[in-house]
C-alpha cells in the first residue's frame, strides 16, 4: 500500500503523544520518512531532562527554539509536499486565505502573534485530498486541512473558529511547550521499561503490567496537559475571531457538529473530535462567553452562495468516487430541487457542474453551469466563482477563446482581478493552451517575485518560457519549484543543468539568467548541506 499522510483510520489508542502534536492530530503519519523525523526528535527527549519542573505559563517558550521548531517543520513538510493527497487548489486556497489572513491580523494587533514567530515561522497552510474531517498545527507554523473539513463546515465563521483554534495552538508554542512536558515524562518511561526488563527472567506477565503501567501513567499526565492547550486555544482563537471580522458565534455551531458527531458515535470520519475531545467544560466555556441574546446582530448562521460553492467544490475534489458523482450530477434533476433554498441548489449546481467536467461530460457541465449563473447574478462573489468553473470548463474542453471570454466576464465582476491567484493561475493555462504564452509572463513574473514559496505558478511559468523557446529560464523556473518545496536535491540538480545548457549555448548564451542560477545554485547547495546535517 502506498505511503499516506492523509490518513483516513482511527490511530491506535496510546500512540504517543508527541507524534499526536507533530502532525496535530494521530490519524495523519504513515509515510516513513515523516516518522524518521518525528521519531528522532522523540530519541532525542531520552537524554537527561532539564526542563523546569512547573507547567509553562501562557506562550511559554519552553525547550525549542524559534528556529528548531521551524526546521523541525520544514522537514516534516517536504514529506507532505510529496504526499499524492497534497493538492493545490487555486480557488479553494484562495478562499482559505481569505480567512487565515483576517486571523493572522488580528493576532498580530492582540499581541498573540509575536514579532518573533511572524518573522521566523512559515504560516502556510496546506490542502489534503482527504474526506474526513480534520485540520492540524505542525511545528514551524505550518497547518494541514482537509478538504473534508471544507466540505462540510456550513458557514464562514465556522471554518474561521478551527483556524483561530489551530493558530492559537502555533502562536501559544504548544509544540514546544509538549516537547518540554515529554521530557519530564520520560524518566518514569525509562524506569518503567528498566524495571520490565529485570523482571522478564522471572516473570513476563509482570513485565508486561510494569511497561504498560508507567506508559499509561506517562500517557495520562500528556492528555491532562493537552487538555489545558485544547482549553487555552479555544480562548485565544475566540478571542480571534471578532476582531478577524467573523462572528464568534463559529465556535459555538462548530462545537454542536462536533457534539452530533460524537452522539453518533463517530463513523472514522471526524478526526479532528478524536484528537479534540469535546468535554463539557470547553463546550460551556465557549456558549457561556457568547450566549445566545448577546449581540445578536453578529449571529450569521446562513450559508453565503460563496461558502456553498467553495464546500460543493471541496467535496468534488476529494475524490469521493465515479458512483458519487453521478448521483450529484443527477441531483438538480430529482423532483423538488426547485423548492430547496438558494444555497442548496448553487452547491448542487457547482457539484454538478463540475462532477460533469471531471467525467468529461462537457454538455452536462455546461448545463448545469448555465443555471448556476442564473441563480448567481446577484452575488457578484458567488458569480465570480462560477465563471471561474465555466472558464475551467471550457479549458478542459480545449476552448481556449469560450475560457478566456468567461475570464473577461469574472473579471467584469470586479472580484476578479489577474492578480488574484486563481485568476492568475487559471489565465495563463488558458494563454498557454492558445499558444499567447507571451501575455503571460509579465504577470507571473511580478507574482513569484513577490510569492518566491508558489511552487504552481514557478512550474507554469517554466511552461511559458518553455513555450517561448527560453530553456534556460524554464529550467531555472523548474528548480525553483522544487526549492519551493523544501526539494532542494532536485533543486540543485535543476541549476546544475541550467548551467549545463548555458555552457552549450556558447556566445549566445542569457549571460544574465546564468548568473541567476550560478547564485541560486550555490546557495540552494548551502540549504542541502543544512538539510543532510539534520538527518
Amino acid at each position: 500500500m502506498r505511503n499516506r499522510f492523509w490518513h483516513r483510520g482511527l490511530a491506535a489508542p496510546f500512540r504517543p503523544r508527541l507524534l499526536a502534536i507533530y502532525s496535530k492530530k494521530p490519524p495523519f503519519w504513515r509515510a516513513r520518512k515523516a516518522f524518521i523525523a518525528i521519531n528522532t526528535v522523540a530519541i532525542c527527549l531520552i537524554l537527561p531532562a532539564h526542563a523546569q519542573s512547573h507547567l509553562p505559563t501562557l506562550g511559554e517558550s519552553g525547550d525549542l527554539t524559534t528556529s528548531a521548531e521551524r526546521r523541525l517543520g520544514d522537514r516534516i513538510i517536504r514529506e507532505l509536499y510529496r504526499d499524492p493527497d497534497y493538492i493545490d487548489d487555486p480557488v479553494i486556497a484562495d478562499y482559505v486565505q481569505g480567512i487565515w489572513q483576517p486571523l493572522m491580523e488580528a493576532a498580530r494587533v492582540r499581541g498573540e502573534l509575536s514579532a518573533e514567530l511572524d518573522e521566523r515561522f512559515a504560516w502556510e497552510i496546506l490542502l489534503g485530498r482527504d474526506r474526513t474531517v480534520n485540520a492540524f498545527a505542525l511545528p514551524g507554523g505550518y497547518l494541514g486541512v482537509h478538504l473534508g473539513l471544507v466540505g462540510v463546515v456550513t458557514t464562514r465563521d465556522e471554518l474561521a473558529s478551527v483556524l483561530a483554534h489551530e493558530l492559537s495552538h502555533v502562536t501559544q508554542r504548544h509544540i514546544s511547550r509538549l516537547i518540554t512536558q515529554q521530557s519530564k515524562q520520560t524518566p518514569l518511561l525509562l524506569g518503567a521499561l528498566v524495571l520490565g526488563a529485570l523482571a522478564a527472567s522471572k516473570n513476563p506477565g509482570a513485565t508486561q503490567a510494569l511497561v504498560v503501567g508507567g506508559q499509561a501513567l506517562a500517557m495520562q499526565n500528556q492528555l491532562n496537559f493537552s487538555r489545558d492547550m485544547e482549553r487555552e486555544a479555544d480562548r485565544i482563537g475566540y478571542g480571534l475571531m471578532a476582531p478577524a471580522g467573523f462572528s464568534p458565534l463559529g465556535f459555538v455551531s462548530m462545537f454542536d457538529k462536533l457534539q452530533q458527531a460524537n452522539r453518533l458515535n463517530d463513523n472514522g470520519s471526524w478526526p479532528y473530535l478524536r484528537s479534540h475531545p469535546l468535554t463539557s467544560e470547553r463546550m460551556a466555556d465557549m456558549q457561556s462567553r457568547h450566549p445566545p441574546a448577546a449581540n445578536p446582530g453578529q449571529a450569521t448562521g446562513v450559508t453565503s452562495l460563496e461558502h456553498a460553492m467553495v464546500a460543493a467544490r471541496a467535496r468534488v475534489l476529494s475524490n469521493p468516487g465515479v458512483d458519487t458523482l453521478r448521483q450529484w450530477i443527477q441531483e438538480p434533476q430529482g423532483i423538488g430541487f426547485a423548492a430547496q433554498p438558494p444555497q442548496r441548489r448553487a452547491a448542487a449546481l457547482y457539484a454538478s457542474a463540475l462532477g460533469a467536467q471531471q467525467l468529461r461530460d462537457t454538455a452536462g457541465a455546461r448545463s448545469a453551469v448555465q443555471k448556476l449563473e442564473t441563480l448567481a447574478q446577484a452575488d457578484p462573489a458567488a458569480l465570480r466563482l462560477v465563471r471561474l468553473l465555466r472558464a475551467e470548463i471550457e479549458l478542459a474542453a480545449g476552448d481556449a477563446s469560450m475560457a478566456q471570454a468567461a475570464m473577461l466576464e469574472a473579471k467584469g465582476t470586479g472580484l476578479g482581478a489577474t492578480t488574484r491567484r486563481p485568476e492568475l493561475l487559471l489565465r495563463t493555462r488558458i494563454l498557454l493552451q492558445a499558444g499567447q504564452a507571451s501575455a503571460a509572463v509579465s504577470s507571473l513574473q511580478t507574482w513569484v517575485a513577490n510569492h518566491p514559496k508558489d511552487a504552481s505558478a514557478w512550474q507554469l511559468l517554466a511552461a511559458v518560457w518553455q513555450a517561448q523557446g527560453q530553456g534556460l529560464r524554464a529550467v531555472r523556473a523548474e528548480a525553483e519549484a522544487h526549492a519551493a518545496r523544501y526539494d532542494y536535491a532536485a533543486a540543485v540538480d535543476r541549476f546544475k543543468a541550467g548551467q549545463d545548457l548555458a555552457r552549450r549555448g556558447g556566445a549566445a548564451a542569457d549571460h544574465i539568467e546564468a548568473s541567476i542560477i550560478d547564485t541560486r545554485l550555490r546557495a540552494t547547495e548551502s540549504l542541502l548541506r543544512e538539510q543532510a546535517a539534520e538527518r
